[in-house]
């Protein structure tokens, strides 16, 4: 199998599996517990918070049980506790943010949804013009998970602050990824797209940023703001995957920038790009052909992992969101795979299953005439 999917998830690193692995067996005891065994354990999350924290400026963070909680908890909550009733987003953000989103505009919250370009990015006059005083949050994610276009989060943060307003950012495609912009009062990440575990994640909260209302109820362990129990073979593992993306970033980037430049050598003519190609991640190469049936090459090629787009929304049957966002049609939606690929993709891998795609797509261009 070759994997190129590492948008949906990522290998877990051998040396986070590793740290995990004691707190999996012999240390099992709950980190909030009073006993020595449970003072143990929450000292390891403690650890791990730290080593999640560094990819920050000064702030909280508080785990989660991924970017999904963290998201719903940041938007429900900021507008629980705010006494303004607008919010604004961007059309090609994840369900996780768009869909409770929609939650809120049942709950009266005014929702302004922000259009793209054919690069995936947002206008940023257009963005000014409609965050206004009434303005509580804006959200925005750093990049994009179906077409890898990195959206201007420090100049967007510039105007929400000038008017007074807070702003989330979805950085679960960025994070250990490269360096976080300034700017956000409140930061989303997950812990399985960094070769972390599945299962775990955080919301960060900028120094005197007023948190969010809790949005589980119960025990109030995570300092107060999230009830439940922590897992602390989850946390270890998350700050084990963070400590290492910060080791790696450099060399990860350039692995990934020779990727990416070997992969548009075999894309040639007949092959287009969707989304910005300067401003993105270039882990992420979400390409169209055509007359291509991405399904059919999915199910053509089962030995290479790839997507059609967003694993959250891959059952749905619909065209993605993010593409028609950027003004594709159906037809070139349906058109388009994503090829993800990072730190443990070979270049010859990566080499023989581009090759592969290509020359499947060319073979569904001769059945069809």
């Amino acid at each position: 199998m070759i994997y190129l999917d590492y948008q949906a998830t990522t290998p877990v690193a051998s040396e986070v599996a590793e740290a995990m692995r004691p707190w999996i067996e012999e240390k099992f005891a709950n980190p909030h517990s009073p006993s020595r065994w449970g003072r143990e354990a929450a000292a390891a999350i403690e650890v791990a918070r730290n080593q999640v924290g560094a990819h920050f400026p000064a702030g909280t963070v508080v785990f989660t049980s991924g970017a999904t909680e963290a998201l719903n908890w940041a938007l429900k909550g900021t507008f629980e506790l705010s006494d303004r009733r607008k919010l604004v987003t961007v059309a090609t953000e994840h369900a996780a943010v768009l869909d409770t989103a929609e939650w809120l505009q049942g709950e009266g919250v005014d929702l302004i949804v922000l259009p793209v370009g054919s690069d995936g990015l947002v206008d940023l006059d257009q963005a000014n013009d409609v965050i206004d005083e009434k303005t509580a949050l804006v959200a925005a994610m750093l990049v994009n998970n179906e077409m890898g276009a990195i959206q201007p989060i420090a100049e967007i943060a510039r105007l929400v602050h000038a008017k007074g307003a807070l702003m989330l950012c979805d950085a679960v495609q960025g994070f250990g990824r490269m360096a976080l912009p300034e700017g956000p009062d409140l930061f989303a990440v997950s812990s399985h797209k960094i070769h972390g575990p599945k299962g775990v994640g955080a919301l960060w909260i900028r120094d005197g940023v007023t948190p969010p209302a809790p949005l589980l109820h119960g025990g109030g362990q995570e300092q107060g703001l999230r009830s439940g129990t922590l897992s602390p073979a989850l946390c270890v593992g998350f700050g084990a995957a963070a400590k290492l993306a910060s080791e790696r970033q450099n060399a990860d980037q350039a692995h990934i920038s020779r990727l990416w430049d070997r992969a548009m050598e075999v894309f040639g003519p007949g092959w287009s790009v969707n989304g910005s190609l300067t401003q993105r991640y270039k882990g992420n190469l979400n390409i169209r052909r055509d007359g291509l049936d991405g399904a059919r090459l999915i199910g053509e090629l089962r030995d290479i992992a790839f997507s059609l787009g967003s694993a959250c929304a891959s059952g749905s049957g619909r065209p993605s969101h993010v593409l028609r966002a950027l003004g594709l049609s159906d037809r070139e939606a349906r058109s388009s795979i994503r090829l993800g690929f990072g730190r443990y993709t070979s270049e010859d891998e990566l080499l023989d299953a581009c090759r592969r795609i290509d020359a499947a797509a060319r073979a569904q261009e001769s059945f069809a005439a």
